[in-house]
């Protein structure tokens, strides 16, 4: 992948904006990890922890922050490296542009929309009434059900669902095997069996939303799903009906997130957090791994453990475990001592009911 005749130095810190202590003429064919780079490549130092392995590193040339010192060069020194490397990856890595056009084994409703720049791949079926926006990508086995709309640039990935009614911003991409727009879990017990509650809503997602791998996003009861601008979900995640997740948010994997759940802007959700039903979580609110979320957050809290709590005392928590063994020692040891000292007394030991507790009424 990748342009075959590479990059100059020089070219390569004109377009990053950088500072290159080095030969501008010498050429780098590719971008590789500090580990294996090879002299005809170029690598990148973002995390100091890995300083170690770019001093040893064989790589032709390091992208680097403007404070880092002491590196053997070529280096190109850059204000946000994290940014820069972003654009040096898309230098030489260049998304393919499809060929617009449907494919001749693609099933494309007559009352559907597809625009004419649009790429619609092999054996992808578009719904009547659905609406295909400019640039937009829908990969091969894509399922878009009836009156969907599908925003400029978007991209579908393959075995991507979008049911019916689903309404896409500009610039979303599906990673494969996602559900949009899938029936919510309601149901009422009746009659001796669960009677389900229809759900008649719909999904929205706007701009600039990337939503991973086999992810699902429920349509709501009645009303709106609703995914703003900007947020990130990871693979493997669950949005209950009717949730509405707020700008920039960032959403990581096996998350599951109740129904009528209300979270804030920019609010983070590490790997494997389930948040009850009914929520608010405010905005910015941080909540740590596998923390199981049963009440609402205050904006800025940062919760972890489940149930979950203020960070800092989970961590409190999380430290005294190792010693619950020795601590659950010494008390039993000091139960026998004190067994011990109140029979050389004479003091009866208290009463105990038929629960085990201590009735301390005598």
């Amino acid at each position: 992948m990748g342009t075959p005749a590479g990059f100059t130095l020089g070219e390569l810190a004109a377009t990053l904006g950088a500072k290159l202590e080095g030969d501008p003429g010498r050429r780098v064919m590719g971008v590789a990890s500090l580990d294996v780079a090879g002299p005809e490549q170029i690598s990148f130092l973002i995390d100091a922890r890995y300083r170690p392995a770019a001093e040893t590193s064989r790589a032709g040339a390091l992208l680097v922050s403007e404070s880092v010192s002491g590196l053997p060069g070529p280096l190109l020194r850059v204000s946000a490296p994290q940014q820069a490397l972003i654009a040096l990856l898309t230098l030489f890595h260049p998304a393919a542009a499809p060929p617009p056009g449907i494919d001749a084994s693609a099933i494309v409703a007559r009352e559907a929309r597809v625009d004419p720049t649009a790429s619609i791949g092999a054996m992808a079926v578009i719904g009547a009434g659905a609406v295909i926006g400019p640039r937009v990508r829908v990969h091969p086995l894509v399922y878009v059900g009836p009156g969907v709309e599908v925003g400029e640039a978007s991209v579908l990935h393959p075995r991507v669902v979008l049911c019916e009614g689903v309404r896409l911003g500009c610039r979303v991409v599906v990673q494969a095997g996602a559900v949009i727009g899938g029936d919510g879990f309601g149901y009422v017990f009746d009659t001796g069996g669960h009677r389900k509650i229809p759900q008649v809503g719909i999904v929205v997602i706007e701009d600039d939303v990337d939503i991973g791998a086999n992810t699902t996003i429920d349509r709501a009861m009645l009303g709106r799903t609703i995914i703003r601008r900007g947020t990130k979900i990871d693979n493997l995640v669950q949005v209950g009906h009717n949730v509405e997740i707020g700008e920039h948010s960032i959403i990581v994997a096996q998350v599951g997130i109740s129904g009528s759940c209300r979270l804030g802007r920019g609010v983070i959700a590490a790997g494997q957090v389930g948040v009850a039903d009914h929520l608010t979580i405010g905005d910015g609110a941080v909540l740590g791994a596998q923390a199981g979320v049963a009440e609402d957050v205050p904006a800025g809290e940062r919760r972890l453990g489940s149930p979950a709590v203020p960070m800092l005392q989970a961590k409190r928590l999380f430290a005294s475990q190792k010693h619950l063994p020795d601590m659950s020692r010494r008390l039993r040891a000091a139960e026998r001592r004190l067994e011990q000292l109140e029979s050389r007394l004479g003091i009866a030991p208290p009463q105990t009911g038929a629960s085990g507790a201590v009735d301390d009424r005598a």
